[in-house]
């Protein structure tokens, strides 16, 4: 079923709504809970999460016989509703970002109140996913976030069938993230990263929804899945892995590798023109061997932009 998650009204247009679907048996509160689009440049996990319920809501309706809805899945496809229409990152007001928001009120503004309704939703869930890209210059390879994890949750990241999962620390800055808020809440919460802001990358797209239907399985809120054989090993990264590349000079930065590929200590990986002379002014090489799990992809660059990152393997 869908419904609105919140109801807004406007100064000077017809009121706006927040849409979100809960699907399966009724329960008190749901056991998986999915959102995306905190971002309005997050195409990538919009186009997912309203792909999946689709799919949850088709096999709801019988399409699917050979599957079956065993708990309640709640799925918030964007909550930046506006900043998508405009195609802005930030709520277009006042450029607020709403991850910075939580835990939101019922009494302060726009933005504060759709993170109280955000929060109030999913904070109860079983299992808490948020869905996030890189920014528009950067991809990411589709990855599990983890923050201060419980074992539990390492256990349960694997799940997702991902090539790897990111352990960070919870920021003592960024103290009013969804995450954050989630993390104060029993359950699990997990954070997938997956490419880059501003498009639909279909190939990220496809592996992160049948990850998540595999998820899903998994963990019995969907039954009947068919779980594919694994094809890569599931490697788990801590913050001192990943080792990251700047540019030491300006000019127009190409690649043609793809991140996910296991990469050699010295390899080239793409080089920086001279944007005007044409020349190769500097080639950008792995620091280490390990997984490219992050490539700059806006060609144009100032000195000290980060290019690249690479993760070791432990």
């Amino acid at each position: 079923m869908i419904r609105n998650l919140l109801c807004m009204t406007a100064p000077v247009r017809d009121g706006f709504e927040i849409p979100c679907h809960e699907i399966g048996p009724s329960s008190h509160h749901p056991a998986a809970a999915l959102v995306g689009g905190l971002h309005g440049d997050e195409i990538n996990g919009i186009f997912i999460l309203s792909r999946l319920a689709d799919f949850l809501n088709s096999v709801e309706a019988g399409k699917y016989p050979e599957l079956k809805l065993r708990k309640r899945v709640l799925i918030i496809p964007a909550v930046n509703v506006l900043g998508v229409n405009l195609r802005t990152r930030t709520w277009p007001f006042d450029k607020t970002d709403i991850n910075r928001m939580f835990p939101g009120s019922t009494i302060s503004e726009t933005t504060q109140r759709i993170a109280y309704a955000v929060l109030e939703a999913t904070k109860r869930a079983d299992y808490r996913i948020d869905i996030h890209t890189a920014s528009t210059d950067f991809e990411e390879i589709p990855q599990v976030r983890l923050y201060d994890p419980s074992d539990q949750e390492r256990k349960s990241a694997a799940l997702f069938g991902l090539p790897a999962v990111m352990e960070r620390s919870l920021s003592p800055v960024f103290t009013t993230t969804l995450m954050y808020s989630w993390k104060v809440w029993p359950g699990q919460s997990f954070m997938l990263r997956v490419g880059q802001g501003g498009t639909v990358q279909l190939d990220h797209c496809q592996r992160v929804f049948r990850s998540l239907v595999s998820f899903l399985g998994r963990t019995g809120v969907l039954e009947g899945v068919q779980i594919a054989a694994e094809d890569e090993e599931v490697c788990f990264f801590d913050k001192p892995s990943g080792f990251r590349v700047f540019a030491e000079k300006a000019g127009t930065f190409v690649s043609d590798r793809q991140v996910g590929r296991w990469v050699r200590a010295g390899q080239e990986l793409g080089y920086i023109y001279d944007s005007f002379g044409g020349n190769v002014i500097e080639k950008v090489v792995s620091p280490v061997a390990g997984l490219l799990t992050g490539i700059r992809r806006h060609p144009l660059l100032f000195e000290g932009d980060l290019v690249l990152r690479v993760n070791r393997k432990g």
